[in-house]
């Protein structure tokens, strides 16, 4: 009996001793913390309420390290409701925010205990705003999420308290936008336009976070098929046809729809509307595209390149234009320029090159001796574009063997009295253009 009697004084002791400990260490940062510009006498004057405050503040405290969270509230609340702004470094309103979502979710607490728990957190919230904690979005977002989940507010309140928080802090975490989404969902009639703002929040969070499936599913859901998204769109522009936000998600949605030729007109609205924009530009020329308007689509490329001339991309998909023409003097030029305009080695251009010969070859010969030189010349450009070691270095080893079979043999360089060191120059027919030479090894 007197062991267990002592071994309980030693833990009240204990107890006091870290009460004491954690006293000491606030009073002392807080007499540091006090300004020079203070008298004496009202430093004197004050000087008792003080540490009745900070008292107050070391039991909340050593009480919620303690996880005591119903012995550390009402401590809180004192301290909250006098002047929290001694102890902002602590993050007061934080730990008092864990107390109460604690006290929410524990099993023991009755339903009427949430509904006084949800008025003390919306209370905390405002007390962490006027008083200038860190962070004060953060408490606007925590506000409305309670708003929604522990009240019963009407719906459109919860989109309020939302639409509000989200309007202060537009980078908030997109848990929060996506909670006010699902509201917009949930709530969507013919008359209130949710529907379309709930698809304006998914698309713009699908177009930060492009990899989160989440954001595509919830605009599939909105609609019962893509093509419905698309004439939801569409009508949101016809009604405010000067509207650039509008037009550009239209074209966005009909992009995603494979709708190229429908894309095509708000972009082309967009340029006209701002022609120094390259993403307009960019869209508007892969559009063109796909749809096979090459002239359209040179020209857009080559206003890409007046915009943004270091550009390699718009070099090279010019060049693939004109490759699809069997325009290869042209492609090849073009190709040149991608690989210059370039800021690291680039393999795909060499490649794409190596494609221009075998293609000259197969639309030009019949496979004689000037046919298996050209041959020859793309599998040597086959071969340089695999020494770079990027994407295309497989594919390029892979052609290289294909054409061991089309290239000149020992033979045929006997037989026509070449030598190991000689060149051989491309030319006749439509290789003109080639201007090159080919090694014998």
């Amino acid at each position: 009996m007197v062991s267990k009697r002592r071994e309980i004084t030693t833990k009240m002791e204990l107890k006091l001793k870290n009460l004491i400990t954690t006293l000491l260490g606030i009073i002392l940062i807080f007499a540091f913390t006090t300004t020079k510009a203070e008298t004496t006498t009202k430093f004197h004057s004050e000087q008792g309420d003080s540490v009745n405050l900070l008292a107050e503040f070391s039991l909340f405290y050593e009480s919620y390290k303690n996880k005591e969270y119903e012995s550390a509230e009402p401590h809180g609340w004192i301290v909250i409701d006098t002047d929290p702004s001694k102890f902002l470094q602590y993050k007061p309103f934080k730990k008092m925010e864990d107390i109460l979502f604690y006290l929410h979710d524990s099993v023991a607490t009755t339903d009427e205990q949430k509904k006084e728990l949800a008025q003390k957190a919306l209370k905390l919230y405002d007390k962490a705003v006027e008083a200038g904690a860190k962070n004060p979005g953060y408490f606007m977002l925590r506000k409305a999420y309670v708003i929604e989940q522990w009240t019963d507010a009407t719906p459109q309140e919860k989109i309020d308290a939302y639409v509000k928080a989200l309007e202060k802090n537009p980078d908030a975490d997109p848990f929060y936008k996506d909670r006010l989404g699902l509201l917009y969902i949930k709530n969507a009639t013919e008359e209130n336009g949710y529907k379309m703002k709930a698809l304006d929040l998914y698309t713009a969070l699908s177009e930060e976070d492009p990899e989160n499936d989440v954001w595509i599913s919830r605009i599939d859901g909105l609609a019962e098929n893509i093509d419905e998204l698309v004439d939801i769109r569409k009508k949101a522009w016809d009604l405010d046809k000067e509207n650039m936000e509008k037009a550009w998600k239209y074209a966005e949605t009909c992009g995603r729809a494979g709708y190229y030729d429908r894309a095509i007109e708000p972009m082309e609205f967009l340029v006209k509307k701002a022609p120094d924009v390259v993403t307009y530009w960019k869209k508007l020329a892969s559009l063109y595209q796909k749809v096979d308007r090459t002239d359209d689509a040179i020209r857009a490329y080559k206003t890409l390149i007046k915009l943004d001339p270091n550009n390699r991309d718009n070099y090279f998909n010019i060049a693939i234009i004109y490759q699809k023409l069997d325009q290869l003097s042209v492609a090849r030029s073009y190709l040149h320029k991608a690989e210059k305009a370039s800021q690291e080695p680039w393999d795909l251009p060499i490649f794409v090159e190596a494609q221009l010969y075998e293609q000259a070859a197969r639309n030009c010969g019949s496979f004689d001796w000037m046919d298996k030189c050209v041959y020859k010349l793309a599998s040597d450009t086959y071969v340089k574009a695999a020494r770079i070691g990027g994407a295309m270095s497989s594919a390029a080893v892979e052609r290289v063997k294909a054409l061991e079979n089309s290239v000149p043999q020992q033979e045929d360089y006997f037989f026509r009295n070449y030598k190991s060191g000689d060149d051989i120059k491309i030319e006749g027919g439509c290789y003109d253009w080639i201007n090159k030479s080919i090694h014998v090894k």
